[in-house]
């Protein structure tokens, strides 16, 4: 096996708010661990409500220090604890529940999301009271946390739209404000404004919201570029990542020999015959370390292949 050049996208990995949130976990799991009883440091001190992050090998990892995953059943059985609020956001419905059960929150919410929802929150509660309220869509995947917490801000009356497809659903003699859940594509985004604006009655309004986390489109043509770069693409990244999913399929749009892959156990040798750059890249979700471990495995691989 020839020599191999391999390079890790100094673009991928975690994002502000994803890094944000693991940072006040360790930080709590730390500081707990120090004050309270060293026969039993690896007893569970810290909750958060969700996966911290989309992918199981970062969780393992915080679990492993004390960190306990969640969901919402299981929080409504809670009382006198605290509990971390991951980037993705929550909904109203959350902070209320753990104010009656007296649950500490740690709120990891992102900046971004969190300005999102008070724009989505301060629009539908000017509305209030009216006959014919206006239509608050956003451009979202159905069940995702964020847009989970988004909707919230409404009291559920916010109509959800995953792709250009569903926009022909709207009603477009009605008012229509329109915002995107912070990881969408911008250019599909695009496409639902230019839709929307085409097709609204004159009567109506409409008004257009561009809440995409720049931080994590510019992702899109980055890593579109480095895609092109290399013979063999590693997307590492957790298969529940929505932005990873994404990312992957530009990656492997420019670059047809890309593989998405977990961990490092993944990689197979016959991928690497006659390859001579490997290029590894990841989600927002995805953690250096885990990138770092896969270049590993490729030269342990080669290793293995040279004393064969």
């Amino acid at each position: 096996m020839a020599m191999i050049q391999i390079e890790i996208d100094s673009g991928s990995g975690f994002c502000f708010g994803v890094t944000t949130a693991i940072t006040k976990a360790e930080e709590e799991l730390a500081s707990q661990r120090v004050s309270g009883d060293k026969e039993t440091p690896d007893k569970p001190i810290l909750y958060c409500l969700g996966d911290i992050v989309h992918n199981g090998m970062e969780c393992e990892r915080l679990r492993k220090m004390g960190l306990i995953t969640i969901n919402h059943d299981d929080l409504r059985q809670l009382h006198d604890v605290k509990v971390l609020l991951r980037a993705h956001g929550e909904p109203p419905e959350t902070y209320e529940l753990a104010r009656r059960n007296n649950i500490e929150i740690i709120d990891a919410t992102c900046p971004v999301v969190l300005q999102l929802q008070k724009r989505i929150k301060q629009q539908y509660t000017s509305q209030l009271p009216s006959s014919s309220p206006a239509q608050i869509v956003i451009f979202g995947k159905k069940g995702h946390a964020e847009v989970l917490g988004l909707v919230g801000q409404t009291n559920s009356t916010a109509i959800v739209i995953e792709s250009f497809d569903e926009v022909k659903d709207l009603d477009f003699n009605n008012d229509i404000y329109l915002y995107s859940q912070t990881t969408k594509s911008l250019d599909e985004f695009h496409r639902i404004i230019d839709y929307i604006s085409s097709h609204i009655s004159p009567e109506a309004t409409f008004k257009s919201f561009d809440t995409i986390c720049r931080s994590v489109a510019n992702r899109m043509p980055n890593i579109s570029q480095f895609a092109t770069r290399h013979d063999l693409i590693l997307f590492v990244c957790g298969r529940k990542s929505s932005n990873g999913k994404v990312l992957f399929n530009e990656c492997l749009r420019v670059n047809p020999n890309t593989h998405l892959i977990e961990d490092p156990q993944e990689i197979q040798a016959e991928w690497l015959e006659g390859i001579q750059t490997v290029g590894i890249c990841g989600a927002t979700s995805t953690p250096k370390w885990l990138m770092e471990q896969c270049r590993e495995a490729i030269q342990d691989l080669r290793h293995t292949k040279l004393q064969a």
